[in-house]
């Protein structure tokens, strides 16, 4: 569904993103990690058109749609979810949730869309007349996250979806992302916390100073890492 080809992109001349490749198959969970300042929400802005990348390709079902505006690539079935909310603060939990159907085709389903993000999220319902500034960080975090829900993408990426959220909030989210996968959505999150996430996701990409460090299956990563740990020990060591 997703494929990135050597992709290249940063700031200006400055690149952050340095020949990155990668592949998402529908019903799929991609997991990229990596410290701050390795690249990866630049990978993700790239990918979804907020950063124009100077090298390499990116196709949406086997159409490359390298360079297109994060409009078109929305309609296009792409959508980026952003690790600060950037929902409508003005707009109440309703009228943000109805605004992720204007991203659709088929503009029918709101409601059955709306009962579904419910049953998960309880505290929209609750909240449903409440203007959207009013809302905690964690709650605007739920509410961007079914915004993007009702819009239906084929790609969601999902920047940091833990950021100013309660840990207790970041299992049913991840467990939402999951579920929303296995309905045939290819899902890239982009998280630091690997160890609470790596068990919701099917594949594992580390990224560090912009190129991928390893990839490997979820499953694998924890050993992985340990792996790349005692080799950096022993080398130390040596001098």
């Amino acid at each position: 569904m997703l494929e990135v080809e050597s992709l290249t992109a940063g700031y200006g001349d400055v690149p952050v993103v340095r020949g990155i490749s990668l592949a998402v198959a529908a019903g799929e969970i991609l997991l990229v990690g990596g410290e701050n300042g390795a690249g990866k929400s630049t990978l993700l802005r790239a990918i979804a058109g907020f950063n124009r990348p100077s090298g390499g390709r990116v196709r949406l079902d086997g159409r490359d749609v390298t360079g297109l505006s994060p409009e078109r690539l929305a309609q296009a079935g792409l959508r980026l979810v952003l690790d600060n909310h950037r929902v409508f603060p003005e707009l109440t939990v309703y009228d943000n949730l109805r605004m992720g159907i204007a991203a659709r085709a088929d503009r029918t389903g709101l409601a059955r869309s709306l009962e579904e993000i419910y049953a998960v999220f309880p505290i929209l319902k609750e909240r449903t007349r409440q203007r959207a500034r009013d809302l905690s960080g964690g709650q605007q975090q739920i509410l961007a996250l079914g915004q993007a829900f009702i819009a239906q993408p084929r790609v969601l990426l999902c920047d940091e979806p833990s950021m100013g959220v309660a840990q207790m909030l970041l299992p049913p989210i991840l467990s939402f992302l999951r579920h929303w996968a296995r309905s045939g959505t290819a899902v890239v999150i982009v998280e630091q916390h690997l160890t609470l996430t790596r068990p919701y996701t099917d594949r594992a990409m580390i990224v560090r100073r912009g190129e991928i460090l390893l990839s490997c299956a979820s499953a694998e990563l924890d050993a992985r890492l340990g792996e790349l740990h005692e080799a950096r020990t022993q080398a130390y060591a040596r001098g």
